[in-house]
């Protein structure tokens, strides 16, 4: 007699469970513009002097709420990331090159003029913890800020040259090394040149919609890898990071997960909003 009761309690024990859990959890969509730059670390010019961009950015989201102020989201974002470059541009002197000066001493840099534009791809998975309040005890609106650590796997890296110059051996440009000028017109996978792997965080603040289970939002923010993108330091040393913009939407399970569901029934559980 006690296996089957313990069943029955242990069946609905995991109906309620189930019931309570799934109406704090929320899954939805997100997507905007990225303003990527490559922020340089150090004093090498090849790696200083980016300027931003635009691309995409765009995540899916699952979000449990812990409370009427506390949630932790956790997310599965497609990032944009890289920089621009025009006009004046340091070369590093391979040894191939270096080789070419013999048995003069080889510069540190050449230099030359053209546009470039890199182009980096990563997926990331950012785990935020949010602060929310409502506007008004009866508002529809409400306000938050999210941050939290973020892991980042790179997709694919490309640059893009384009102008024509001579190269110079001293960043003056008094020095030119060929008899005529050249054609900077390339594009590269540079995937191999990078590091596979980054992390950093991500930080949004936004403004949220609510009604029934559903909800509309903007939002704000931006993230910041904290590991250098280039596997060699010749190369210079950027750590890449985007500014965001984003709208969103985002549903939330249960009969009781909206607003007015749980203003009809004078029932405050917990709510989950971004």
């Amino acid at each position: 007699m006690r296996k089957p009761v313990a069943g029955i309690m242990f069946v609905c024990s995991c109906l309620l469970f189930q019931k309570v859990f799934s109406q704090n959890i929320s899954v939805g969509v997100k997507g905007g513009i990225s303003i990527p730059n490559l922020r340089s670390g150090g004093s090498n010019p090849v790696s200083s002097g980016y300027q931003s961009g635009l691309g995409p950015n765009f995540a899916l989201f699952g979000e449990y709420g812990i409370s009427n102020l506390f949630s932790l989201e956790l997310g599965l974002e497609y990032s944009a990331q890289g920089g621009k470059k025009h006009g004046k541009q340091a070369l590093t002197v391979t040894p191939d090159i270096a080789a070419l000066f013999y048995p003069n001493p080889a510069p540190q840099y050449l230099w030359t003029n053209f546009d470039a534009d890199a182009k980096f791809n990563y997926l990331m998975v950012p785990v935020l913890a949010k602060f929310g309040f409502d506007l008004g005890d009866h508002s529809p609106l409400r306000v938050y800020i999210s941050a939290g650590p973020f892991a980042s796997f790179l997709l694919s890296a490309n640059t893009k040259t384009s102008g024509t110059s001579n190269v110079y051996a001293d960043e003056a440009e008094t020095i030119p090394l060929l008899t005529q000028p050249a054609a900077f017109d390339t594009t590269a996978d540079i995937k191999d040149q990078l590091k596979s792997f980054n992390w950093g965080v991500e930080v949004n603040i936004g403004i949220v919609y609510s009604f029934d289970q559903h909800r509309i939002f903007l939002e704000g923010g931006g993230n910041y890898g904290f590991i250098p993108v280039q596997k060699h330091a010749e190369d210079g040393q950027n750590n890449a990071g985007a500014a965001t913009i984003r709208i969103g939407y985002a549903y939330t399970f249960g009969s009781s997960g909206g607003r007015s569901g749980r203003a009809a029934r004078g029932v405050k559980s917990p709510k989950v909003y971004n």
